[in-house]
């Protein structure tokens, strides 16, 4: 659904830049509340995971395919404002390495994918969790759901969007009703991603999911017969224990965004995404401009000048991958710290008095 430029006009252009712009520096100060030393290397891997997993595009409808959004996976394994930030990233990357989705509607698809996506789903999430009974099923239950609903929200915004500041004359209802329809069908693929993605998580590390906070439990030993709870690990090994399957997690899912981003997208479908189906069905596209970074080296995620285009598009994937992982572990590490920074500053000056000499 990455909008290009010249289907939205610049004033509105301008407002939704605006808008990403307050969203993105609410979610900054709420990132630093969502991240700790456990999270914050998750963060930056989710956007790579997102990034990944959005260059699969999968048949939906005759001539139609679509792909993850994010905003619902990223909310639910490490929160909704960094999950905002997630997905901006992801965004932002695409923009300007691989001129996927307009610079000047940069605004339009962060507020489109990223905000609205997050803020419906993980409201949507956190009402089903208070709702359905207690336990990890249930957060992937919601989770299913929270995605199913992300998407065509997320088309509903877009049409909103193009009725105010649409640069083509077309019928609203018709755009409204092929948008709403065909994305219902992607926000099911979007839900099953998401649904498989947080189980695995939590199936591994409950603790490391911000929709599953609370949800670890003691594990159980068959004792002649009878379910006792295992005896706690000692305290000193218990952290090193945790840094490992971090560890592991970490390198799992950055292995697992590699080979999907450098193999796997190879057999991704070509048809169009349903965005770009609709505007060509409907006219939307007349007067989309062309890319102002379309002669990058990664355009359209190929590497230039490398003519097979198996290895032209996994290298492209890899590249994408890795700048993402570091620009987003980037951003949470620096979040974490000024966190870390103001956690300690008021202790620092607690019991301090000044003496009149």
């Amino acid at each position: 659904m990455h909008v290009p430029d010249g289907f939205i006009n610049a004033p509105t252009s301008a407002v939704t830049a605006v808008v990403a712009a307050g969203a993105i520096a609410v979610s900054l100060r709420g990132a630093r509340r969502e991240l700790d030393e456990r999270t914050a290397p998750l963060a930056g891997l989710v956007a790579a995971f997102i990034f990944a997993v959005q260059m699969l595009n999968f048949p939906v409808a005759a001539g139609t395919s679509g792909h993850l959004l994010g905003g619902a996976l990223a909310a639910i394994l490490v929160g909704p404002c960094t999950g905002v930030l997630c997905v901006s990233v992801v965004l932002l990357m695409q923009g300007i390495l691989f001129a996927d989705g307009g610079l000047t509607a940069l605004g339009v698809n962060i507020t489109d994918m990223a905000i609205v996506t997050t803020v419906v789903s993980y409201a949507l999430f956190r009402a089903l969790v208070k709702v359905l009974p207690r336990g990890r099923r249930s957060v992937t239950v919601a989770s299913f759901v929270a995605a199913l609903v992300s998407v065509p929200a997320a088309a509903v915004a877009f049409t909103v969007i193009y009725a105010i500041g649409g640069t083509t004359d077309v019928s609203i209802g018709k755009v409204a009703t092929a948008m709403i329809g065909v994305h219902v069908l992607i926000g099911i693929g979007e839900a099953v991603i998401t649904a498989l993605t947080v189980g695995a998580v939590i199936a591994v590390r409950p603790d490391l999911v911000h929709g599953a906070r609370g949800l670890e439990q003691r594990l159980k030993l068959r004792v002649n017969g009878e379910l006792v709870d295992a005896p706690s690990a000692p305290a000193a090994a218990a952290p090193v224990a945790a840094r490992t399957s971090r560890r592991a997690l970490w390198v799992s899912g950055l292995v697992t965004s590699l080979v999907l981003a450098g193999f796997v997208s190879y057999y991704a479908s070509s048809s169009p995404d349903g965005l770009e189906k609709v505007a060509a069905d409907h006219g939307i596209d007349r007067k989309a401009e062309q890319h102002t970074n379309a002669d990058s080296p990664l355009a359209d995620y190929g590497v230039k000048d490398v003519e097979d285009a198996r290895l032209s598009g996994g290298l492209a994937g890899v590249i994408g991958v890795g700048v993402t992982v570091v620009a987003g572990s980037a951003v949470f590490w620096t979040l974490r710290r000024r966190r870390a920074a103001d956690d300690v500053s008021p202790a620092s000056t607690t019991g301090t008095t000044v003496e009149n000499v």
